[in-house]
């Protein structure tokens, strides 16, 4: 059984309060984009042979065991029985990036089990199972644009289109922190809701869709900012910075050919139809 998890971005990222548990509240919206992982499951002959998962493509951080594929396959296998699976994975969105790959990875694998072994989960139930794996996960299950609270874990509908547009995303060899994204941020209250902000249109979105994260994280790693400039140099009606980076985004009107940009071995670009 093959899939193909995508990514997503951020449309703006307001961090409101600090909770009493250390976590943030935060607001922002969630859209999926056409930038996909490749992620393949396929039974064992023997139920005496361990699941085993093999990682090809970009380099994932961390031991294999603790990959979020084999946490949502060990997560399910703990209230259904599941034979011994060989799990392939490919990744293509980049790690520590602000769009969600490894979320989007575990996300896809338990809906995959879910289809595959016939388990009859609720898209609900999967929420739950997601949630567990990560703040973000749950997303991925219906993977349509969303308006997210909380820890990026309470989701409500979002009507929102952005196809035809095209959009660009940048990835410098740079690793931002989430940790120390946040101990640099003080929370407060947007003047203007996500909510109202996204049914204006795009070109309006650069003087009131905010990332709060930029304020903390631009200081500290001028090229994450310098990106954001040159997409918009580059024609972008909108840009910004993806989660707490590092990855940096731009959005281009309909029909407006892609920029010729300066590629190098130290970032990597994507090009996308929305």
């Amino acid at each position: 059984m093959l899939n193909f998890p995508n990514a997503k971005i951020n449309l703006g990222l307001n961090v409101v309060e600090k909770r009493p548990d250390g976590y943030h509240n935060l607001e922002t919206i969630f859209y999926p984009i056409p930038l996909e992982d490749i992620l393949e499951i396929n039974p064992l002959a023997s139920t005496n042979i361990q699941t085993t998962i093999v990682q090809t493509g970009l380099s994932v951080s961390g031991s294999i065991e603790d990959n979020l594929v084999l946490r949502a396959y060990r997560l399910l296998s703990t209230h259904f029985t599941l034979p011994p699976l060989q799990i392939h994975l490919h990744k293509h969105i980049p790690m520590g990036a602000g769009l969600g790959g490894g979320s989007s990875d575990a996300a896809y694998m338990l809906k995959m089990l879910n289809e595959k072994f016939g388990l009859q989960l609720s898209v609900e139930r999967l929420e739950e199972y997601a949630a567990l794996l990560g703040a973000d996960c749950a997303f991925f299950i219906r993977n349509e644009p969303v308006y997210a609270e909380g820890i990026g874990n309470v989701f409500t509908p979002v009507e929102l289109s952005l196809r035809g547009y095209g959009l660009i995303v940048i990835k410098p060899d740079v690793f931002v922190s989430t940790r120390d994204a946040f101990a640099r941020i003080s929370p407060r209250h947007p003047k203007q809701n996500l909510r109202d902000i996204v049914r204006l249109p795009v070109e309006e979105w650069k003087n009131c869709m905010l990332n709060d994260f930029e304020e903390s994280v631009f200081p500290q790693f001028p090229l994450i900012g310098a990106i954001k400039e040159e997409l918009y140099r580059a024609g972008a009606i909108y840009a910004s910075m993806s989660g707490s980076g590092s990855s940096v985004y731009g959005l281009f009107a309909p029909g407006t050919p892609f920029p010729v940009l300066k590629r190098s071995a130290d970032r990597q670009i994507y090009e996308l139809a929305l």
